[in-house]
């Protein structure tokens, strides 16, 4: 029987493996508590001085042998990262004190303290203020409340004076629905754990079965292109929020197609619609090879464009961070932008005015944002430089920004201030906060588990001029984006794809 070759033997036994073996994890994961989980581990603890108790001094040269108070000295490096499968935020830390943690040196004294982070994550030294209760006092080290991704980790390099090399070092405080632990994870310091048995049983059967698979297929005569993969060049324009998205889609599809070549071009889900409507009726062979992207669906009047539902966008309000307003109502959020709340103490805040950051009119943020949020457009703008009034019969200052980084920054800059953005773009940033809207979090996780009615979110679209044909790179990319490995990107950068259960139920309600 033809469907009984070597291959699909393999291939099926492959699969039987790989399917018990995902199960044993969906199991894992159930069933072990933490999901947001803050781990911590001494990678260093080295005596300088001469006579600290159980160690062994280091020679020494130079000002670690001139300095007072180095006789008894040690250095102690302490790795903390979030090694939970979830991101945790500055609000789930659950110490009733300024800071989030506390590491406490027994026998020992701190002296003074550094701060390490990877390249990329510079955005975290931003936490590490006395504003924010970054401190030390006798053998306690504060640590502040640092927002941390899945797998972000930051050092603290102290220097400690008195007690002995290897006394107890503890790191206290709570996570909202996790916990705070000593790390056992590997990290590149450390030599990786043994596999038990099972492990090496599983592992072993799995690499001596895609061994065989690999070898029957090299060896077959087949020339055929991975399936899916199409030649050709596409231009993709459209939403700004979704660029990041877009980019690393391409970059990965051209990686695995040789012979394509996607070109990213946002300008905003207006400008992008817009283009696409123009470059297809100038086009003279059908469809062109343009894709764009829009936060919502297209304008009226554009009855040759054709849509496909990629996935759903979560998108925020901001504030500057001194405008400690935790919760709006959509009402409130309304008359702020109808310009008759003018002071942020109208609400129970500060004593500061109210400056309204937007986005430009192509905005697809913007426009989402009306149409969920406000139900309208918004006031006139009546700032250029977001400070000071140019029309001074305005009741509040309105500005309009090109792009969400600008946005962002303006935001966490002007005291006072409050805008909008894609949500993953928002959380990453300092000198925010991100207020709840009707009691609703902004949230992926939470509009995923159904428990959220959280009102601005939107569905992102992927419009081609017409059908484009079966075998062309955008017919082959959009079903790359919609249902194939694409949806994985989808998910890193903080949407909800189309494709998954809840994502259908979303995209398909509208």
């Amino acid at each position: 029987m033809e469907w009984l070759s070597a291959e699909n033997v393999v291939a099926m036994v492959t699969a039987v493996l790989g399917i018990v073996a995902s199960a044993v994890m969906v199991w894992y994961e159930r069933r072990v508590p933490g999901r947001k989980r803050i781990g911590y581990r001494v990678q260093m603890d080295n005596p300088i001085g001469d006579d600290v108790r159980p160690g062994r001094a280091n020679v020494r040269l130079g000002w670690f042998d001139e300095a007072s108070g180095m006789a008894d000295a040690t250095f102690v490096l302490l790795r903390i990262e979030n090694d939970g499968s979830h991101s945790i935020a500055d609000s789930d830390y659950t110490a009733p004190e300024l800071h989030g943690l506390t590491a406490v040196f027994a026998d020992r004294t701190v002296r003074g303290v550094s701060v390490t982070q990877p390249s990329g994550s510079d955005h975290l030294l931003d936490h590490f203020t006395p504003v924010a209760g970054f401190g030390y006092e006798g053998n306690t080290l504060r640590i502040p409340r640092v927002p941390l991704n899945r797998g972000d980790h930051f050092k603290l390099l102290v220097l400690l004076s008195g007690g002995e090399v290897g006394s107890p070092i503890r790191i206290t405080g709570g996570i909202l629905g996790g916990e705070v632990r000593p790390n056992r994870s590997t990290t590149p310091d450390d030599k990786p754990p043994v596999f038990s048995k099972a492990s090496q049983m599983i592992t072993g059967l799995l690499t001596v079965c895609v061994l065989i698979l690999t070898v029957l297929m090299v060896t077959r005569d087949d020339t055929r292109p991975p399936m899916g993969c199409e030649k050709g060049t596409l231009t993709v324009t459209g939403s700004t929020a979704f660029q990041p998205v877009m980019q690393e889609a391409a970059k990965k599809y051209q990686r695995d197609c040789p012979g394509s070549t996607i070109t990213v071009d946002a300008h905003g889900s207006t400008a992008g619609v817009r283009e696409l409507e123009a470059r297809g009726q100038e086009s003279k062979k059908g469809s062109p090879p343009v894709i764009a992207l829009s936060d919502g669906p297209k304008p009226e009047g554009l009855p040759a464009l054709r849509e496909n539902r990629v996935a759903v966008s979560v998108f925020a309000l901001v504030v500057n961070k001194d405008v400690p307003l935790t919760d709006l109502s959509l009402t409130e959020v309304r008359r702020l932008y109808e310009g008759r709340i003018t002071n942020w103490k109208q609400l129970g805040g500060p004593d500061r005015p109210v400056l309204l950051v937007s986005r430009d009119a192509n905005s697809g943020t913007r426009q989402v944002f009306q149409r969920r949020v406000l139900g309208r457009g918004e006031i006139a703008n009546s700032s250029l430089d977001c400070v000071h009034k140019d029309d001074a019969t305005a009741p509040v200052v309105r500005c309009e920004l090109d792009s969400t980084e600008q946005v962002l920054n303006a935001v966490a800059t002007l005291p006072g201030a409050i805008g909008y953005s894609e949500l993953n773009l928002a959380e990453g940033h300092s000198g925010l906060r991100l207020p709840a809207l009707d009691g609703h979090r902004p949230s992926v996780e939470e509009l995923e588990h159904g428990g959220s009615d959280y009102p601005y979110r939107e569905i992102e679209y992927a419009y081609t001029y017409g059908q484009p044909p079966a075998d062309s790179l955008a017919s082959s990319f959009l079903t790359y984006i919609s249902r194939g490995s694409g949806q994985d990107i989808i998910r890193t950068h903080g949407h909800l794809p189309c494709g998954t259960p809840v994502g259908l139920r979303i995209c398909g309600g509208r």
